[in-house]
């Protein structure tokens, strides 16, 4: 600022925020966080944050020298935020918001809605305003009906994929053409991310999340990762992307302890705490929390167009002795195992994603018998679209890795999944999970040799096609992948100079392809009088159905039989 010119006239506090309070709201990343307060930039930021519990916050950036002194923050009255308007901040500056508790003690936090992160090992906040202009209107415009549509996912982990020059890995935007034109080869009507939102320990392969509204920086800039859903959807794939909201990492940079007090974690020590993975749980019957979580829902299906969220480790939030042995967990107000806080927020995510002006799916990776998953909340059910139907996996894979000589005593894996397959709406899937920690790639779950292993391969393939439920498919897959997968280092692709991995990426070509043209194997998957056993003979291991389309439809393939 020039000598003898007027200060900068503080601009008021957004109403939105002041009177929020601490009431339900699913659009909190509109007002906290950091907001440039002009187009042009001319009048700085207004940063925002809730810390109820906080004595003192100040803003520290590139612009005041990282000084706690220069940009403090006011609380707005009455309220559990603080807001500070900067005049000279801009975009690219990197920020933090320092932390003072009730005993003095202060910490330098990441923006918990920070738009945008630094690369690891550096954890500041970056103030940061998207300029993609979007490309995929025709998709946006199209109707969304998942249950009766056909729907073939691939997932994928980015980082590990199809690596660059030296192993390195590449970015969203360089990854984008590539991968949009592999899938579309190959027929997937979807891709699945694992999570692409800021973490900072590879190793987690994205599952312990400490920037939840901030895409992973190792993989490029927010809109480099906008470009490349846009450049999905203009090939005409849909995206769903991995959502964590059952925990987060203990970082204390990140979320933990943010105010001084457990503020996203359950203050509870039998509830705040997941014994398995070394991270907090957040708190679900607060409403801050609350509000944090469903806009971050939100946020990823309207800023950045995702299709879909599948919501992980969703067990471990309905119920309260998930991991947890006898006296280290206190029964619910009626006395039950439930996680009631959870359920309802559960609900309310799915309500709200489902939402007409929200406009998108869920699906649930839920590993026990709770019912109703993927039913609607007024008829009782948790609300999600779809449910991975892990049952169905853990049972077919353990038929096909047994020797066909002894695959008659084991008929009942093969076939129970249709006994409960229309309780749900499912998902089919042969995901990551079932290809690391010694559990062994899908070709070397197979038994025999190498021929015989390729065999039964293509055989479990067509197979999955045929069930009625979506497929899901782990990225290496389609090359029978000899080895486990490894998150740093990239997909065995010379592998597709063997004529038998080739033969398998073919028929995985192939059968996208047929699915896609025969509406009998995905317009009534969800049921029971789409699909009739003709016959099951454990004896020669053999079982025939039949798949039938929509009664009215005259479409090619309205009706077809499995062997």
């Amino acid at each position: 600022m020039a000598p003898g010119s007027p200060a900068p006239t503080s601009p008021p506090v957004p109403d939105r925020l002041a009177r929020l309070d601490d009431r339900d709201a699913t659009d909190i990343h509109r007002f906290l966080g950091a907001h440039p307060v002009s187009e042009d930039e001319a009048d700085g930021v207004r940063f925002s944050v809730w810390a109820p519990h906080a004595s003192h916050v100040s803003v520290v950036g590139d612009w005041n020298g990282w000084d706690t002194g220069t940009d403090p923050m006011e609380r707005v009255p009455d309220s559990p935020f603080w807001t500070r308007w900067s005049p000279h901040a801009r975009l690219g500056h990197r920020y933090k918001l320092a932390i003072t508790d009730h005993l003095g003690h202060t910490v330098l936090h990441a923006d918990p809605l920070a738009f945008r992160s630094e690369p690891a090992p550096q954890t500041a906040s970056i103030i940061h305003r998207s300029q993609h202009r979007w490309g995929d209107d025709e998709w946006m415009a199209r109707p969304t009906r998942p249950l009766d549509q056909a729907m073939s996912v691939y997932e994928l982990h980015l980082g590990s994929w199809r690596r660059g020059q030296g192993s390195q890995e590449r970015g969203f935007r360089d990854l984008a053409h590539d991968l949009a034109n592999y899938v579309v080869d190959l027929g997937f009507t979807h891709v699945e991310l694992l999570p692409v939102m800021g973490h900072p320990f590879a190793g987690s392969w994205g599952y312990q999340v400490t920037s939840y509204f901030a895409p992973a920086a190792r993989w490029g800039e927010p809109d480099d990762l906008r470009f490349l859903i846009d450049v999905l959807h203009q090939a005409g794939i849909g995206v769903i992307l991995d959502w964590v909201p059952a925990h987060f990492p203990k970082d204390e940079w990140a979320l933990a302890r943010f105010d001084g007090t457990p503020l996203y974690e359950d203050p509870d020590p039998q509830r705040g705490e997941h014994p398995d993975w070394g991270t907090y749980v957040f708190d679900f019957g607060r409403q801050g929390v609350r509000n944090f979580l469903l806009s971050n829902a939100r946020f990823w299906i309207e800023e950045f167009h995702a299709d879909a969220l599948r919501v992980d480790a969703v067990a471990s939030m309905l119920y309260l002795d998930y991991s947890r042995g006898a006296g280290e967990w206190t029964p619910n107000i009626h006395g039950g195992r439930e996680n009631l806080e959870a359920v309802d927020l559960i609900k309310g995510l799915n309500v709200l994603v489902h939402r007409e002006d929200v406009g998108g799916f869920t699906i649930a990776e839920e590993s026990t018998a709770w019912p109703q998953v993927s039913r609607p909340v007024d008829h009782g059910g948790l609300g999600f679209t779809f449910k991975w139907s892990l049952g169905w996996m853990h049972d077919t894979l353990d038929y096909f890795s047994r020797d066909p000589i002894h695959r008659k005593h084991h008929h009942h894996d093969l076939t129970f999944g249709i006994h409960y397959g229309f309780s749900e709406n499912f998902v089919l899937p042969l995901s990551h999970d079932e290809v690391v920690h010694g559990k062994h790639s899908l070709l070397a779950k197979m038994p025999g040799d190498r021929w015989q292993q390729l065999a039964n391969l293509r055989a479990l393939y067509a197979w999955m096609w045929a069930q009625p439920g979506k497929q899901l498919l782990f990225m290496g897959g389609e090359l029978a992948q000899a080895r486990e997968w490894d998150h740093d280092g990239q997909l065995d692709w010379d592998l597709l100079d063997d004529p038998g991995h080739l033969g398998v990426q073919r028929l995985v070509r192939d059968l996208n392809r047929a699915y896609a043209a025969r509406p009998a194997l995905w317009s009534r998957d969800v049921d029971p009088d789409g699909f009739a056993w003709l016959n099951n003979d454990a004896e020669i291991n053999v079982s025939a159905f039949v798949r039938r389309g929509r009664p009215d439809g005259d479409e090619p393939g309205a009706q077809l039989v499995c062997v």
